[in-house]
Parts: structure tokens; C-alpha cells; sequence
């Protein structure tokens, strides 16, 4: 399994377009997630076979808490876009089981596509990128704080204005805590120390996600689709996302960096994955009512 799982992403890959080019509605529904699970699993081979070890196959338990993480990442966004209204789904399942396992799959995906993109950068590119150290980076926790809750309440209270400071506000409330708890996987602590690697290898990762994400959403029958309130955003667009849009990708992948960090640790207690679950589930239900737009009846 070891050798084969790797090429077989790739096949899963090339039936999944091969039918959407054909019309298979099953296909042309689940295209995204078999496109997304395809990309996974093929960059978790490829990690293994160049580094020796990868998330999937060394450590499927740690890779499983990814995903759920995932889950209850994306599904905060979700919260938030209740408010901002900057997407919409299209053509989801009728059927309330069926959608609801479409949700889970396809929000699973947001942190190991990211991760296992920035696991093969991370090995491709052996150089250092230093820069000038951040100095006494505690005295700019205020700062970090402030922002962080800025980046937060503000889309909410006037979402027309300040809808893309969504993209940032875990980063800066997290990484402070993640430098006092877990310094060696703060993003802070790396620039206190005067590199830029992880930060930029982080940013390039989202930026490729990113394309991915439009991309194969583009082609999807169960899609999303943009409603900005800035009108002259909406004018350039490559698939269904707004050019400008794709500037909140980079901030993003930093931003499920410290999210993960800082939450990483607690999902090993249950009344944790608990509180995941009941939120997933209020969230799915509010996504049902609220954020999808057309529903469809076979697949």
C-alpha cells in the first residue's frame, strides 16, 4: 500500500475529470472532493517517498485530529460569513444525511491540503530566508491582541467595510499564546530568531491551495459561489473568485498555522471533541438554512 496509494490518488484523479468532461452527475457533484482527497493523498505519498515520513501514513491518528480540526476550523468561518454573506453553495444534495457527510468531507480537506502543500515545499526548498530578528517580541503582544480583536468584531459590527480582516484575526490573537506555549512551532518565535522561512513556505502554501480551491470549485456542479459588497471586486475574476480575493489566501494558511497550534493538544479530550461535534452539527444546520441557496434533488 505504501508504494500503490500515491499513483492511485492520481488515477481517482483523472476518472473523477475524466467523468465530469463526460457528464456523470454523480461525478460532476462529488468532483470537488474527489478532486481535494486525490490532491491529499497524492502529496502525503510524495512526502513519504522524499522525506521518509508523512502526516497520512506515519501518524493517521495525528492526521485524523487534523481533519476534525479542519472541520471545526472552516465551520467558524462559516459563523462569520452568516454575518458577512461573502459566499453561497449551489446544487447541494437534497438529502439531509448525504449533505451533511458532503460537509464533513469537503471542510476536512482546509488544513491537511494546506499542510501536506507546505510539508513538499518545506522539503524543496532547503534554504534559509533570514531576515532582520523581531526584537522582544512580548511588547508587541498589545499590539498582536488589539488587532486580533479588531480583525474579529469589526466584519461583524460593519461587515460592507471590513469583511477581508476576517482572514487574519487567529493569526494575531493565537500566535502570542503559541510563542508563551509551544515556541517551537510559533510563527513568532521564527521571526524572533530571524528566519522567514516557515512564514513564507506557510504563505505560498495558501496561495496554492488557494488556486486549487477556485479551480476545481469552478468545475463542480455542488459549488460556491462570491457575493462582495465592493462591486468593482467582483468585475476581474479568475473562476469563480474575485482576483483581488485571492490576496486573503497567503494570511489565511498562517492563519489555520496558529489555529491548529493552539488547539492541537486539546483534541485528545473528549469533552472537547464533544463541543466540535454539537458545533458542527448546529453549524451544518444553520449552513442547511442560511448559506445554501439551491438545493438538488438527485446526483
Amino acid at each position: 500500500m505504501r508504494r500503490i496509494y500515491g499513483p492511485l490518488a492520481l488515477l481517482v484523479f483523472a476518472s473523477a475529470v475524466l467523468g465530469l468532461a463526460t457528464g456523470c452527475p454523480f461525478l460532476k457533484t462529488w468532483f470537488y472532493l474527489f478532486a481535494w482527497w486525490s490532491y491529499i493523498f497524492f502529496l502525503d505519498w510524495l512526502n513519504l517517498r522524499l522525506k521518509g515520513t508523512s502526516r497520512l501514513y506515519s501518524d493517521p491518528k495525528g492526521f485524523l485530529r487534523l481533519s476534525l480540526a479542519s472541520i471545526f476550523l472552516w465551520l467558524v468561518f462559516e459563523w462569520f460569513n452568516l454575518f458577512l454573506k461573502n459566499w453561497a453553495y449551489l446544487q447541494v444534495p437534497s438529502s439531509l444525511w448525504v449533505r451533511w457527510l458532503g460537509y464533513t468531507l469537503a471542510f476536512a480537506t482546509v488544513l491537511p491540503g494546506i499542510f501536506e502543500t507546505y510539508d513538499l515545499l518545506e522539503h524543496l526548498w532547503k534554504r534559509p530566508l533570514r531576515i532582520r530578528p523581531l526584537s522582544t517580541p512580548l511588547r508587541w503582544f498589545p499590539f498582536f491582541a488589539i488587532s486580533g480583536l479588531l480583525c474579529a468584531l469589526l466584519p461583524l459590527a460593519y461587515p460592507h467595510y471590513f469583511f477581508p480582516l476576517v482572514w487574519a484575526w487567529g493569526f494575531l490573537l493565537l500566535e502570542p499564546f503559541n510563542y508563551i506555549l509551544i515556541p517551537s512551532a510559533s510563527l513568532l518565535k521564527d521571526l524572533e530568531e530571524g528566519t522567514a522561512r516557515r512564514p513564507a513556505l506557510l504563505l505560498l502554501s495558501g496561495l496554492i491551495c488557494g488556486f486549487f480551491w477556485e479551480c476545481w470549485n469552478y468545475w463542480a456542479g455542488t459549488k460556491w459561489i462570491y457575493t462582495l459588497p465592493w462591486a468593482w471586486l467582483m468585475k476581474i475574476k479568475l473562476f469563480e473568485m474575485p482576483l483581488a480575493g485571492y490576496l486573503g489566501f497567503p494570511p489565511f494558511a498562517l492563519e489555520c498555522w496558529s489555529m491548529w497550534i493552539f488547539l492541537h493538544k486539546e483534541l485528545q479530550k473528549k469533552w472537547v471533541i464533544f463541543i466540535i461535534v454539537l458545533f458542527s452539527i448546529t453549524m451544518f444546520h444553520a449552513l442547511d438554512l442560511h448559506t445554501v441557496l439551491k438545493f438538488q434533488k438527485s446526483f
